[in-house]
């Protein structure tokens, strides 16, 4: 972390009018842990809605003259029902065989009301189908395998005109890309649904109206004396077990004392009740300024809570980082798994940022996914209350970035080649992986604008970030690429 100046100015950035609501009502004779209701990892409130339009002519010679349509509609059902598991939060909402443009107009105005398009090209002559496809301005992803017509040669003059501007296509005989294709579907639907709670006595009004207009997120401000509400009705018991499972999950408990386990663990629970009450999907606390000073102070710090909330698929976000959130919404969208928000330095001897921070998830894979390893630390820079020192995967592939304003998305990537977690490495951040990265690191210092924090999920997802870049009209640059 960076001194306190920094970042100020930092969150400055996201800063606009007032917002206040104080919550009265809330949390009364509520005391234990809501229990999290998902859809999907970032989703509490409805299903992806897709129009799976199958597309071909009468009169297509390409692949055959005598393709039989449904048949191939029940071999895409096979492939469908295979990647369930993945789909298991898509509705497909529209699902039609269009053989005309003039099919495509009878259902437009279904088509009005989905997140995205999936079109699955059979056959020859089909430009006038999908021109009137794209007409409806809606995110449309065409997939199409080997030998489903000649048309593809003429998709990337297309996507350069105003027509494709919201066209991708997957040009490819693996069925399990009708999944990935899905992907920035999601992202775009989990924005719309999400909801932020940003507890600060700062003003973001501009910066949430921003959000409000272009993705359909909701951001509210909650109180102090919400939060101390919530945490006075979490119960003894409740918080007792609570500490007992991260205290008995640990590799080690370093340094902070056990009561100041409790009250983290009992602050985590009452995060969690404020979310289920608002029926919201990620929570932001301004840790390091209006929530805490010498007069003001939360109950405890907040850094277990945040990342047990990463935990349960849901988002918890330091130092009311509005912009970390809606990235870490994007990327959770695109892959199901939460970011892990840093503060960088740089080593040019080996092409690689170190990302540190001492707010970390243990489930980097997702909910589902394996608990990694973690210390019980105290917050590195204030030597106290505590923190999860996670240790991340060496020889992951990683994708970083950060969504500024309405229509820029900075990101990198590459491969974390160390996580040290040693007591005896005392500097930085709790949590630190260095990352190799893909590029020239000194081009991406030297590119570095924006602030300080990045939000880092496993895997390499640019084509995903790409494609939902494109369908949301979001500039996505390369930090680290020469130009």
């Amino acid at each position: 972390m960076s001194g306190q100046i920094n970042r100020r100015e930092f969150l400055e950035l996201t800063a606009g009018g007032a917002l206040c609501f104080a919550g009265a009502g809330l949390f009364a004779g509520r005391a234990r842990a809501a229990g999290t209701k998902l859809i999907s990892p970032g989703c509490r409130r409805s299903k992806v809605k897709v129009a799976r339009l199958y597309m071909g002519t009468k009169t297509g010679l390409w692949p055959k003259p005598k393709l039989n349509f449904q048949e191939e509609i029940a071999f895409y059902g096979r492939q469908f029902a295979k990647l369930s598991g993945e789909l298991a939060d898509v509705d497909f909402t529209v699902d039609s065989l269009v053989t005309s443009a003039a099919d495509v107009q009878q259902i437009k105005g279904k088509l009005q009301d989905v997140d995205g398009i999936l079109v699955i090209h059979f056959s020859m002559g089909t430009g006038p189908v999908l021109q009137e496809i794209l007409s409806v301005g809606k995110p449309t992803a065409v997939f199409a395998i080997p030998y489903s017509g000649h048309e593809w040669s003429s998709w990337g003059v297309l996507q350069k005109q105003p027509a494709g501007a919201k066209m991708e296509c997957f040009l490819t005989s693996d069925y399990s890309q009708l999944a990935v294709a899905i992907r920035p579907f999601r992202a775009i639907h989990h924005l719309r649904e999400a909801k932020i709670l940003n507890v600060t006595a700062r003003s973001f009004q501009d910066y949430a109206e921003q959000m409000k207009t272009k993705f359909g997120t909701q951001m509210k401000q909650i109180d102090l004396d919400t939060v101390v509400r919530a945490f006075n009705a979490v119960s003894d018991e409740d918080a007792k077990a609570e500490t007992e499972r991260w205290i008995k999950g640990a590799d080690a408990v370093i340094e902070p004392p056990r009561q100041e386990i409790y009250k983290s663990c009992r602050l985590a629970l009452a995060f969690e009740n404020m979310m289920a009450e608002e029926d919201a999907t990620v929570l932001t606390v301004d840790c390091y300024g209006t929530m805490w000073s010498k007069t003001i102070k939360l109950p405890a710090y907040p850094c277990v809570g945040f990342c047990r909330l990463n935990d349960l698929g849901l988002g918890g976000i330091c130092e009311s980082d509005l912009r970390s959130a809606m990235t870490h919404i994007v990327l959770q969208g695109l892959t199901g798994k939460p970011g892990f928000i840093s503060d960088p330095t740089v080593d040019e001897s080996n092409g690689s940022i170190i990302l540190a921070h001492c707010m970390s998830s243990r489930k980097m894979e997702g909910p589902d996914g394996p608990l990694a390893p973690y210390k019980l630390r105290t917050v590195h820079e204030r030597e106290e209350g505590v923190t999860p020192q996670s240790e991340m995967r060496k020889g992951q592939k990683v994708t970083q970035a950060i969504l500024i304003g309405t229509d820029l998305m900075l990101y990198f990537t590459g491969e974390i080649i160390d996580a040290p977690v040693g007591v005896q490495f005392d500097r930085g951040c709790r949590t630190k992986i260095t990352v190799k990265v893909d590029g020239d690191v000194t081009t991406l210092w030297k590119n570095w604008s924006n602030g300080l924090h990045r939000q880092t999920v496993y895997g390499n997802v640019t084509k995903e970030l790409g494609q939902f870049c494109r369908y949301t009209g979001i500039k996505m640059v390369d930090e680290a690429a020469q130009a």
